[in-house]
């Protein structure tokens, strides 16, 4: 069992917490039993695996999470295993979203809906501890690529430009194009879509969440598809 905490694997899931770190070494860490469980259901294999009480000793298996908890497990897991980016019948694009909990709520929903995710530079990183948890396991699922790569017609998603998302075709190959909430979709990135598209919220509200953005739009696309519309 791991006693002290210049251990080289503690050291390793330190490191690791570092973006910079995470793209150098290709690894990144899952933090919990639910996002440890739902890495190894999808195959993954896991670089390290630590157990508290069985492999390393509680309080630094503590010391050496971002949880506000202490975890009972940790796994050092490769990006390189996680699925490839591949078209689906609907995606995300997202354009420097730069909060890692609406990447992470992004990637959940593109799971709940059978979508990909695109992510501009800028994005922030979809293997990082806060993204992983808001994706709740959905990032082992989910093919993550880049946003000059997402393919199919592109229907931007305005705060206040734009036909009423109702009103906008929604074919297959639709790829929902979101910026970040206080930026928004610059002017070039909006002439290169097909379509903008906005939400009506009669609230007062100024705008929505991009996360509850992305989710809604991929519902409405979702509802047009099982109704035949």
């Amino acid at each position: 069992m791991i006693t002290s905490r210049d251990n080289p694997k503690l050291r390793l899931v330190q490191r690791l917490h570092g973006r910079a770190q995470r793209k150098r070494t290709g690894l990144f860490v899952c933090e919990g039993e639910d996002l440890v469980d739902a890495a190894l259901a999808a195959g993954l294999e896991p670089v390290e695996l630590l157990r508290a009480g069985e492999d390393v000793a509680p309080e630094l298996l503590a010391e050496v999470s971002t949880l506000g908890h202490p975890p009972r497990v940790l796994g050092v897991f490769r990006a390189a295993e996680l699925p490839p980016f591949e078209r689906r019948p609907v995606g995300l694009a997202l354009w420097r979203v730069s909060d890692p909990g609406n990447v992470g709520t992004l990637v959940r929903s593109a799971d709940a809906f059978g979508a990909f995710v695109a992510l501009s530079r800028g994005c922030a990183d979809p293997t990082g501890p806060k993204s992983l948890r808001a994706s709740a396991g959905a990032i082992f699922r989910v093919p993550v690529g880049l946003f000059d790569d997402a393919p199919g017609r592109r229907v931007a998603l305005s705060a206040h430009e734009g036909r009423p998302l109702a009103e906008v075709e929604l074919p297959e190959g639709t790829t929902f194009v979101l910026g970040a909430e206080r930026e928004g979709l610059p002017a070039e990135v909006l002439a290169e879509c097909e379509e903008i598209a906005t939400i009506p919220a009669p609230g007062p509200a100024e705008s929505l969440n991009v996360a509850a953005a992305g989710a809604i739009a991929l519902y409405e696309w979702s509802r047009r598809v099982r109704s035949g519309h």
